[in-house]
Formats: structure tokens, sequence, C-alpha cells
């Protein structure tokens, strides 16, 4: 048995780029950045925060809904799974890259669009408990930390 999982929460780098390789298909893909925050060792040395920057393909509907809802600063909570392709450049040189092919994702609040949920549903639902009929509704539980960081669950 083997697992290929990849979870991430990040912010988007830029807006995605669209393509319709070919008929009836969609694929989007962009940058998310995640960061190490930065810390102070006990000798006093600095360690300073560090960036690592994904490549993220979405097809289908997925890519569907990046198109219309995903924009630059947006923060994502993303699965997927990693996949390495290679191809020729311009010069005839093999070149690999490392992509994350997002299976779900959901749109967290933060970025510049990042508190915009989409119309037709494709976002996951928050799961809330059923309620019987003459209660009042169970508000949307706040998602976010002491901090202010909102988390996915």
């Amino acid at each position: 048995m083997s697992v290929n999982k990849v979870i991430l929460l990040g912010n988007v780098g830029r807006d995605p780029d669209v393509r319709y390789p070919s008929q009836g298909q969609i694929v989007a893909t962009f940058p998310l950045a995640t960061s190490d925050r930065g810390y102070t060792t006990s000798s006093g040395v600095q360690v300073p925060e560090r960036t690592e920057w994904h490549n993220l393909v979405m097809w289908g509907r997925n890519a569907d809904v990046a198109e219309k809802y995903i924009r630059k600063g947006s923060r994502l909570y993303v699965e997927g799974k990693l996949r390495t392709r290679n191809y020729e450049d311009k010069n005839k040189i093999k070149r690999y890259i490392t992509e994350i092919v997002v299976d779900n994702f959901e749109m967290l609040g933060g970025g510049q669009r990042g508190n915009e949920a989409p119309q037709d549903g494709a976002q996951q639902p928050i799961q809330q408990p059923a309620q019987p009929a003459q209660q009042q509704p169970v508000q949307q539980q706040d998602n976010t930390t002491a901090e202010g960081d909102e988390i996915p669950f």
C-alpha cells in the first residue's frame, strides 16, 4: 500500500491561468505560498521566515470554481497529490516540474476575495447538526483561533 497525499494551507500567488486543452475540459494552474514563521533559537540565532511556493493544478469543476472565485491573495486549504512531469524547453533541454493536483479545496477568509462564497454551492459546506423544526436555527460556528487565523475545520 502507498499514499500520495498533500495538505496545504496558504495564499494564492497570482490569479489562476485557465486553459481549455481539449473540448469539454478545463484546467487552472496557479502558485500557492506557504510560510514557516521565523524564530530565535535559545542561543540567540535568528532564523528568518521561509516561504515555499507550490504549483497547483485543478481540473474540471474545481478549475471552473477557481476561474470564477480564486484571485491573488486568496487563502486556500488544499488537499491533493504530488505529480511530477517532464517536458522539453525551447532549447531542447529536458525539464522536470512537480505539481499538486488538487482533489479538494476550500476558500477561506483573509484574501482579497476570500470572504466571497461561490453562488453555485461549489465551496465545501460547513457541517451543521440536524435541527428539530421547533428550535431556532444554530448559528454558523466561528472558525477562528485566538490569533484571528481561520482554520479549515
